[in-house]
């Protein structure tokens, strides 16, 4: 029988090192992994990734970090190959490296789009092929998108326009990689309090959002929670193995399908 439990397990998070990504490597170190990489972006992450790091450790789980811009294939072939020299074929991938962008359609320039797509769709894509070739039978991955993949909104093109892709490169890999008793699913969270929401909306959007979702006035700040986003992920890389292919929104009633 599948041991689908997170204890023992080796895991790999992509933009694991603060926000979201480091409250999930946190997790999964208190839920019994063995091992987890962080990966980050910036050196300007760097401070937030060690303390990330210190926290698996004293969970309990060896852990290590990487930094680099993964938008280059190359770049995401390197992170699983140090990944795997460092603490082994990884069990779970997590992906939650995203850009976001708010602005006008007809505003939005060449250069921004490429730089969306890089970090959105590529990176993704790449994450998944590097996952299906180098993921222990049996594994999980996980990719973060956004809640506006249900929303019929104005200005956010660039951004969900460029996460979009990722629902079917879920299916597909979950349909390739399956034989292999790997699950593959996405998540998106409604707009969530971190540092990455408030610089992209404005006062009368931020009010707007904070008051957007069914469950709202049950949060801190009316936005998801990072923390409620968590067991989430956390059951869909375990014992959920058996949700594949799909997208979930996770929102509390901020937007649906």
């Amino acid at each position: 029988m599948v041991d689908h439990s997170i204890k023992g397990k080796t895991v790999l998070i992509a933009g694991g090192g603060k926000n979201l990504g480091a409250l999930v490597a946190r997790d999964l170190a208190e839920q019994g992994a063995k091992a987890i990489a962080v990966h980050y972006n910036s050196a300007g992450a760097a401070a937030e990734t060690e303390a990330t790091v210190a926290a698996i450790r004293a969970a309990g789980a060896e852990a290590v970090a990487f930094q680099a811009d993964l938008t280059p294939a190359g770049a995401m072939e390197k992170l699983f190959a140090d990944t795997i020299a460092a603490i082994g074929r990884p069990d779970i991938a997590i992906n939650t490296v995203g850009k976001v962008l708010k602005k006008p359609f007809v505003e939005i320039s060449e250069d921004e789009y490429d730089a969306m797509t890089a970090v959105n769709s590529k990176t993704a894509f790449f994450f998944l092929k590097e996952a299906g070739k180098h993921l222990n039978d049996n594994g999980k991955i996980c990719t973060l998108v956004t809640s506006l993949l249900g929303a019929y909104t104005p200005f956010y093109a660039a951004y969900a326009g460029t996460k979009a892709p990722v629902e079917h490169f879920t299916r597909a890999a979950s349909k390739e990689f399956g034989a292999r008793g790997i699950s593959v699913t996405a998540i998106g969270p409604g707009p969530m309090d971190t540092p990455f929401f408030y610089p992209a909306e404005a006062a009368d959007a931020q009010a707007y959002h904070k008051f957007a979702a069914a469950l709202s006035a049950f949060t801190k700040t009316g936005l998801t929670d990072i923390a409620d986003i968590v067991p989430w992920i956390r059951m869909l890389v375990s014992d959920g193995w058996w949700m594949t292919g799909q997208t979930i929104l996770v929102n509390g009633g901020y937007t649906t399908k």
